[in-house]
Parts: structure tokens; C-alpha cells; sequence
């Protein structure tokens, strides 16, 4: 286990996507429970990757969700439904992860979902450099149906209590209170991610664990 500042985490990180060596673009999956900092920690990333003159393609699964009548058809609270409901990785592998991947064309769009909307979103097809880097970040991105599609997995680590007390300041609006945010927590995203958890063990599959309780003095361990 290694601990030290934020940039000393970054740097770490580069020089783990640097040492991956493909054919293609590296895909580097950053997995964790909601509100646990994969977003800050890959968009952090991309900034040192593009200071070292690497191309950088920032996606999310968010951009691709499922429509709102697929995404809530077991009701709005359903972890069951998060879990299995929530994502079109259909379209994740063939406009993303395939093109990128082994023997891809590298022509991919980053979204193909606006959730603001819930429709369909047209994004331009666009060409990625050999060498380009993938930065992807989202939940449940180690499961067996994407495990094998990442050239490196990050899993960032956060006790769920802690993510609760991050996701009620985040997520709360006019129209949400603090409770409400709590109460959906406790009934979908914590329970769907204690299911990910127990069956797809995420933090086995991951070549760097990150222990992220404190972002400003974060720990990392290699599990390569």
C-alpha cells in the first residue's frame, strides 16, 4: 500500500497507462460506488495525460443509460432494476469499446444516450489516434460483461457511509431534500452496489485499488 498526495497519485497513474502496451487505444476502466470520485479522478487524469502530449477520449456510462421506461421498469427504487436495467452495453461495445479494442476501425462515438432528455443522442463519429487513451469512468465497469474489454482497471474504494455523506450534499437540489437523497441510497444504489460486490467481485479483477476516504492524501495499491 502507498500513500501521498494527489499528485503523487496522478503520476502513478500515468506511468501505469504509459506502461500498457496495445495495438490500439488504451481503455482504462475507473469503477467504484457512486459519489466514491471517479469523475474528479479521471477528468484529473486526463489533464496530466494531455500535459504529456497524449490524445484522451473522457467518456461515461452515464451517457449510456438505458431509456427511462427500461432504466425504472422494476420501479424507481429498485436495486434489482439498477443493477440489470440501467445500461445499454450493447451499445457500449459496438460504438466504444469494440472500435477501440483489438482489430477495431477506431471510428467511435463517446454517447449515445442524453439523460436530461431520455432520448437518443446522434453524436459525430470520430477517428481516434493509435495511440489515443480511453478514459472511462462509471459503476459497475468490472462486471463480466465489460471485465474484459479494459487494457487497465482502477477501482476507487469508498465505505458506503462515506459515499452516503458525499451523495447528500452532491445530489441534493430545491426539489431534493437531503432525506430523500439518503432514502434513495439506502434503497437502490447501495444495495445494487453490495450486489455488485458479492458477485463480481470488482476489486479482484482491478490492477490498481485506490483508497480514496480522503482525495487530498488518497492510498493506491498495484494488483499487478
Amino acid at each position: 500500500m502507498d500513500h501521498g498526495t494527489r499528485d503523487e497519485l496522478l503520476s502513478r497513474f500515468a506511468e501505469a497507462v504509459g506502461s500498457v502496451t496495445v495495438a490500439h487505444p488504451t481503455r482504462v476502466a475507473i469503477d467504484g460506488p457512486p459519489a466514491a470520485g471517479k469523475t474528479t479522478l479521471a477528468d484529473e487524469l486526463a489533464v496530466v495525460l494531455r500535459a504529456q502530449g497524449r490524445d484522451v477520449i473522457r467518456a461515461t456510462i452515464e451517457d449510456f443509460l438505458t431509456p427511462r421506461s427500461r432504466r425504472y421498469r422494476r420501479g424507481e427504487d429498485s436495486a434489482e432494476g439498477c443493477y440489470h436495467d440501467s445500461f445499454d452495453f450493447g451499445a457500449l461495445h459496438r460504438v466504444l469499446l469494440d472500435p477501440l479494442g483489438p482489430g477495431g476501425d477506431r471510428r467511435y462515438r463517446q454517447a449515445v444516450y442524453d439523460k436530461a432528455t431520455d432520448t437518443a443522442l446522434s453524436e459525430p463519429v470520430r477517428t481516434a489516434l493509435a495511440g489515443a487513451v480511453l478514459l472511462f469512468d462509471g459503476v459497475f465497469l468490472l462486471r463480466q460483461e465489460l471485465a474484459d474489454r479494459w487494457d487497465l482497471r482502477i477501482f476507487v474504494s469508498v465505505p458506503f457511509e462515506k459515499t452516503l455523506d458525499r451523495a447528500r450534499t452532491r445530489d441534493q437540489t430545491p426539489s431534493k431534500s437531503a432525506a430523500e437523497v439518503e432514502r434513495r441510497y439506502r434503497s437502490r444504489y447501495m444495495p445494487s452496489q453490495q450486489f455488485y460486490f458479492d458477485t463480481a467481485r470488482p476489486a479482484e479483477h482491478a490492477d490498481i485499488i485506490v483508497h480514496n476516504d480522503d482525495p487530498r492524501q488518497p492510498a493506491w495499491e498495484a494488483r499487478t
